[in-house]
């Protein structure tokens, strides 16, 4: 079955056809380094990983670039706030962005080019929509004309009269029309710069993008232009305007959006406190715990972040754990040559794919996932040990393992911990009151455990335990 993907273009789902054979060329706007990531930009990244694993594991190459806006009103404001170089803070929230990723265990793309690597190129394109009659300068300023692209509003579905309702002019602009927006930006004072045709200034945000793209890309017409829901205007309408016009060629062929991320229903906001980062999460729930809840909704709609949410992904993802540790008694001695696939297995296998192939539909992928442990379990609570049944057991738990794994991510960051003597002697102390039949004591001892990040669990072949 081919991969069907909504592109935000013309609305609808469209077959996957890559311009170039089995090779996609995808490109995803990344973060502005004047803070800290939060988990807005944790579930973005998260989600184009997935998709990006998919396309991959279906046997795509998957050639990927996310860029690094280090230039922009946001981080000099930010500097200055601080009474910092501009430099300094960019550094900094750099440094922390990649420790944010390897804390995810989410890879890096291919390239992750900054604005401020790649001056002179932008600079190119700039000139070459003035020499094209779709940009202006004014003063040190240049803007992009925007009446001058006839197909403006084409990926936000906008008319000018719509756009010009939201439009408001900023002090100092001289730009001939409300509508036009700024390529390169005069200097002001103290502010960093770069010489141009126009003077010192700097770039300005939308033409980061376009240029970067297809620069790093090294092609005509992306496949896919990724990025969130908030990014289509006008972010997403300007580089389309930008790269169209400059090039005389379709810019992206699909575009995608994930939906936007609220907490407790509101948007968030440090005012108000209502604001999470990544290192926040860190320090409270797992990786995996965020992932799941992440996978539970379809990348495209929104989601709203709570404490509640978060312990029912936690729920959730101990469903795999518990069948996981198992079954990981139970097949020690099973040769691995011996699995047997058995039909529930192949059904589980094909209606993953189809799910995913659905424009990447992880909740119900996911959702195929439980109904396999749930099989499984079923299976493992006959009792019975022979060979052909714990090699289809052990075929049920490596298609959950491969697929969780493969293409979810899940499980990159387990860490194999060894029972220090006190928690071995409680975990014995406990077995021994079960066996005695003092369950006062063995319930204390189930807390005490508890509390130290062990679970116990009764079976029909005794008590065993795994770490929370």
């Amino acid at each position: 079955m081919p991969i069907q993907i909504y592109n935000s273009l013309t609305k609808s789902k469209e077959e996957l056809v890559p311009l170039s054979d089995k090779v996609i060329n995808m490109y995803s706007c990344g973060v502005t380094v004047y803070d800290r990531c939060h988990i807005g930009h944790a579930r973005s990244l998260y989600v184009f990983d997935v998709i990006r694993r998919y396309l991959q594991y279906r046997g795509y190459k998957v050639n990927f670039v996310r860029n690094i806006t280090d230039i922009d009103d946001k981080i000099i404001n930010r500097a200055q706030e601080l009474k910092k170089d501009w430099k300094d803070v960019v550094r900094e929230n750099i440094d922390a962005y990649y420790t944010d990723m390897e804390s995810l265990k989410i890879d890096r793309a291919d390239i992750e080019p900054r604005a401020t690597e790649n001056i002179q190129d932008i600079i190119h394109d700039i000139e070459g929509l003035i020499q094209k009659g779709f940009a202006y300068a004014v003063d040190g300023d240049v803007y992009y004309s925007v009446r001058k692209f006839s197909d403006y509003g084409k990926l936000s579905r906008q008319s000018i009269d719509q756009m010009m309702e939201a439009v408001r002019i900023e002090k100092g602009e001289r730009k001939k029309d409300p509508l036009d927006f700024a390529l390169w930006k005069k200097s002001k004072e103290g502010e960093p710069s770069w010489m141009s045709p126009w003077g010192e200034g700097r770039p300005g945000w939308h033409i980061e993008c376009s240029c970067m793209s297809l620069k790093h890309l090294k092609c005509d017409t992306l496949d896919i232009h990724a990025g969130g829901r908030d990014l289509i205007f006008p972010h997403h309408e300007n580089e389309l305007a930008q790269a169209e016009a400059l090039h005389g060629r379709k810019f992206a062929k699909y575009w995608i959006h994930h939906g936007l991320l609220t907490i407790n229903g509101q948007k968030m906001a440090k005012s108000t406190g209502n604001f999470v980062t990544v290192r926040d999460i860190v320090g409270r729930y797992t990786i995996d715990d965020l992932k799941m809840f992440f996978l539970s909704s379809h990348y495209a709609s929104p989601i709203d972040y709570s404490e509640e949410k978060m312990d029912e992904a936690h729920k959730a993802l101990q469903r795999f754990d518990v069948l996981f540790w198992k079954t990981s008694e139970l097949l020690s001695s099973l040769p691995d040559t011996v699995r047997k696939s058995d039909d529930f297995i192949d059904e589980a296998k094909r209606d993953f794919l189809a799910a995913m192939d659905d424009d990447f539909n992880t909740a119900k992928a996911l959702g195929v996932l439980f109904e396999l442990i749930n099989a499984t379990n079923k299976l493992i609570d006959t009792g019975k040990k022979d060979a052909a049944t714990l090699g289809v057991v052990a075929a049920a738990v490596d298609t959950l393992e491969h697929f969780s794994s493969q293409v979810f991510g899940l499980f990159q960051a387990e860490e194999t911990k060894e029972l220090g003597v006190e928690e071995e002697e409680l975990i014995e102390g406990r077995k021994q009151a079960r066996l005695s039949k003092d369950f006062k004591r063995s319930d204390e001892l189930r807390d005490i455990l508890k509390e130290k990040g062990i679970i116990v669990e009764d079976t029909k072949e005794g008590q065993v335990w795994r770490w929370a």
